[in-house]
Order: C-alpha cells, then sequence, then structure tokens
C-alpha cells in the first residue's frame, strides 16, 4: 500500500484558482459581509489579519474570505469550490501555532499552488443546546472556548477543557488540533471531550453526527478521525460537547522543587493522596519567570528566590471542606521527603488567579524575547527526567549559548521546550544552530517513545518532519483516507500531509 501511495499526489487533480465569476457563485450565497474579495484595497485590509500567526513566522496568502452564517451555507460554498478544484483553508480563532491556518507553499513550488479562498466559521458562534441530565453541550464551531466555559457554568456543569487563549480561540479549531490545555491530566484532550460532530465533508455533504450517547458503535468513528484532522478531512460545524459536575472545593498551590526529576515523584505522591482530585500539575523552570520579570516589570514571583524549579497544581473535590486539609497534610508529609522544598497555597480567587498568570504569561513573554526554535513534544511521564537531561546536553552540544526554556503539562508528558538565544542577541541570528538544535530535540522526544506534536498539531510547520519520522505504515493509511475523503486535495492542502 506504501508504494502505491507513494504517487498520490501526482494523481490527485491540479488545483484551481478562483476567478471572478467563482468569487460572485461563493456571493450569491451568503449575505454582503459573508465574503471578503482580497483583490481590492479595502478587502486586502479586512483580510490581511486572517493571513497572519500569532508568532508572525508565517505571511499567508488567499483570493477571498468567506465568512458563512450556517452550516448550509459552509456545505453550499465547499460543494462549488470542490467542483472546481479550487483549495479551502478553514480558520477559526486563528491562534494555532504550526501553521495550519495560514497557507504557504514548499520551496519550489510556490508559483504553482493557487491561491486559496478562507473559511472562517467566526459566524457559526451558537450555543444551541445544553442538556444538564446529559451532560452535553451543543456548540457551534465559531463559538469561543471561554464563551463555551460560561454556558457551562450558567448551568451549573464545568466544561473542562482550559489553556491561555481561551478568550480568542473557537471551539472548531480546538477539534481540529485536538487541543490539550491544563486539564488533560484529569480529563483527557479534546477529543475526548466530544460526544458528536456535524461536519461538512470535501464534496459539501453534510455529516449528522450530533449524538449525545455515550455508547454508539454504529460503525467507524468519525467522530474520533475528524477530531484532530486539521481541517484535512472535514470542516467540523457544530459539535456535542461532554460536561462534567462543578467542583464544589478547588485548590490551587505553587511550590519550589529541587530539580525537575522531583516533578514526577511529587505527582505521583500527590495523586496517591488526593486521587482523581488533581486535575493540573504544571512544571515551570526558571528560564520562563526570568523572562515574565524582564517583559513584565510588575509582576511579583510567588515564591522567593526564584527557585530552579517549580509546579503550580490544581485540585478540586467535592464542597466538604476536606481538600485544604488533606493537601496540606500532604505537603507538610512531602516537605520533610526532600519533594517540596516551600510554596503558597492560594487563599482567594484573586491569588488564585494571581498564580495561574505567572503559568499563563509565559508564552507572552517568549514572544517579547523571540525564540530560535519552539517544541511541543511528549513523552511518557516517567521519562520526563532524562528527556529534560539529554535534550538539554543535545541542544548545549550544538549551540551551547543558547537559553532553554522548559515549562508543560507533567500529568500528561506533554512539555514544551522552546530555545532562545543569548540575553542581547536576536534568534534571526541563530536560525541555523536553531534547525539543528530542534532535530536533536525531536530525535529525543522519539528515542523515548515520544512524539513531536502533542497538543498543538503538525499544521505547515511540522509536515516535513512528520513526513520524514512518521512509521511508513501509519503515513500510507493517512494517505489513503485523505485521498478517499478529498479526492481532490481541497481541504488545507500542505497542512499535515506535505505538498510533495
Amino acid at each position: 500500500m506504501a508504494d502505491d501511495l507513494a504517487h498520490a499526489a501526482q494523481r490527485t487533480p491540479p488545483l484551481a484558482a478562483a476567478t471572478p465569476a467563482d468569487l460572485d457563485a461563493l456571493a450569491a450565497l451568503t449575505d454582503t459581509a459573508g465574503i471578503v474579495p482580497a483583490d481590492t484595497a479595502d478587502g486586502a485590509d479586512r483580510v490581511a489579519p486572517y493571513l497572519r500567526e500569532p508568532r508572525d513566522r508565517l505571511q499567508g496568502r488567499a483570493a477571498a474570505l468567506l465568512r458563512p452564517r450556517a452550516t448550509g451555507e459552509v456545505a453550499a460554498m465547499i460543494a462549488h469550490l470542490n467542483a472546481r478544484r479550487i483549495p479551502v483553508i478553514p480558520i477559526s480563532g486563528g491562534t494555532g501555532l504550526v501553521g495550519g491556518q495560514v497557507f504557504t507553499a514548499p520551496a519550489g513550488v510556490e508559483h504553482a499552488l493557487p491561491s486559496p479562498v478562507l473559511l472562517s466559521l467566526e459566524r457559526l458562534d451558537r450555543i444551541r443546546d445544553i442538556s444538564p441530565y446529559d451532560g452535553a453541550l451543543l456548540a457551534e464551531a465559531g463559538v469561543t472556548l471561554e464563551a463555551v466555559q460560561q454556558a457551562a457554568a450558567a448551568a451549573g456543569r464545568l466544561f473542562p477543557l482550559a489553556m491561555a487563549s481561551q478568550g480568542s480561540c473557537r471551539i472548531g479549531g480546538n477539534l481540529a488540533t485536538n487541543a490539550g490545555g491544563v486539564g488533560v491530566l484529569r480529563y483527557g484532550n479534546a477529543r475526548e471531550l466530544v460526544l458528536g460532530v456535524e461536519a461538512v465533508m470535501a464534496d459539501g455533504t453534510v455529516h449528522h453526527g450530533l449524538r449525545r450517547l455515550r455508547k454508539d458503535n454504529m460503525g467507524y468513528d468519525l467522530r474520533g478521525l475528524l477530531v484532530g484532522s486539521e481541517g484535512t478531512l472535514g470542516i467540523i460545524t457544530a459539535a456535542v460537547l461532554k460536561l462534567f459536575p462543578a467542583p464544589g472545593e478547588r485548590l490551587t498551590a505553587m511550590l519550589a522543587i529541587p530539580e525537575a526529576a522531583a516533578a514526577v515523584t511529587l505527582l505521583h505522591a500527590l495523586r496517591d493522596r488526593l486521587g482523581d482530585g488533581l486535575t493540573a500539575f504544571e512544571l515551570i523552570a526558571a528560564q520562563g519567570p526570568a523572562f515574565i520579570a524582564e517583559h513584565f516589570p510588575e509582576w511579583r514571583d510567588p515564591l522567593p528566590g526564584r527557585p530552579a524549579w517549580r509546579v503550580l497544581l490544581e485540585a478540586t473535590g467535592p464542597n466538604d471542606g476536606g481538600l485544604e486539609a488533606r493537601a496540606e497534610a500532604a505537603m507538610a508529609t512531602l516537605m520533610e521527603e526532600g519533594l517540596v522544598l516551600d510554596g503558597v497555597i492560594a487563599g482567594s480567587e484573586a491569588q488564585r488567579s494571581a498564580l495561574w498568570w505567572t503559568r499563563e504569561t509565559i508564552p507572552e513573554a517568549n514572544r517579547k524575547v523571540g525564540a530560535v526554535a519552539s517544541h511541543d513534544v511528549s513523552v511518557p511521564v516517567s521519562d520526563i527526567p532524562r528527556f529534560i537531561e539529554t535534550a538539554a546536553a543535545a541542544v548545549a552540544r550544538i549551540a551551547p549559548k543558547l537559553r532553554i526554556n522548559c515549562f508543560g503539562h507533567v500529568g500528561d508528558g506533554n512539555l514544551h521546550y522552546n530555545l532562545f538565544p543569548p540575553a542581547g542577541e536576536q534568534a534571526a541570528d541563530w536560525r541555523a544552530d536553531g534547525t539543528r538544535a530542534s532535530a536533536a530535540v525531536h530525535d529525543t522526544a522519539l528515542a523515548l517513545g515520544g512524539s513531536i506534536a502533542a497538543e498543538h498539531g503538525i499544521g505547515r510547520v511540522k509536515a516535513r518532519q512528520l513526513a520524514d519520522r512518521l512509521d511508513p505504515a501509519k503515513l500510507a493509511a493517512m494517505r489513503a483516507i485523505k485521498a478517499a475523503l478529498d479526492p481532490n486535495g481541497i481541504l488545507n492542502p500542505g497542512a499535515v500531509l506535505t505538498l510533495d
């Protein structure tokens, strides 16, 4: 099968550019706000914000921006684009960090590929239904993650997916990338928080999969396939999301630890004492707070002495008044054992927010410094210390002056391992060393049975690395699925799978 699929790209019909007649036909499918051609000065200005990604590392291009109001409009637009073989790039909140929402072409074939149309789902922004007894909320793809959280809370329930960008990221993108966030330890990735999806397939047909069922074995799991496919197999327009009981008590603490290896031991010690009540467990190296202090001078470190390593943890439980007592007793014991050097427990919502602000501001501080290379890797939890030690040694052999900022979700093995230039120097001057060091970081993760894409997806940034490193049988199967569901190759071309 692998040999047969090696020439799949050659069998795919060539993509076509959208003509003025195509744009007129698409405009007829929606209202006047539903299409923005990019070939006028006003249109170019309005489309420009959709062609950038948060780190400003990629600049996309597009013939027009489509902004449908409903699933039916999405279906009609995709049907037209597929019939004309016009490429389409779905875009949700635009917060993705691997270029899945920004169209760029590989070097050497830029001019052979026509500019796509962008399909924004921002106007599909209704919460259609909430069913607390079913533990389900039906949201359209353009609803922000924060709005889903607030709707769940208003119904006395919890939607546990949470991340720093939740005010601007949208559910469609969260599901398309199988987002992780800080609650994976207890609740799992986005795929595990979905009961059913509605999606427009490449030919314009609609998959009506909005079931509230916990058990459904009627055929293949299209929900699981579409979630995480980054818009390459279908465009998610709505989803039934799982809701959970709202926590009665919540405890948040930041602890100084002697070394990174202590985090894994501490995690399991706390899980033994707190059980499934432990919902988040974040590892933070000293470099992250140092960057925050540099660019946010108003920040006050909750812990004295700027420890080399710290963890931020959160636990929840029933409203019986026992959570804080259990946690304090556990931490006292762990301090006696040397696993915890110092710590602070939030005594109010303001203090809790301040602790989380420290963790959530690290990515913003990173952007202000300017990374040479960024990595979103995962390894087995028990191998986190070995990864940190081995990756640091590998980077030092290549470029010993690079600064490393390591932070992430210890509970699920997902680390953000980012490289920065020496103080006072520019990232652009270290790109060549960064490329070599990045390969070493990824090789280290894979050697430990890990992944080079934990929660941000593959997009276009990692598509080449995926093609070079992925198991050939899996890569062939992925290309076969793509060819079957999107034979004209119009859906997000170049994302996940390379355009070789």
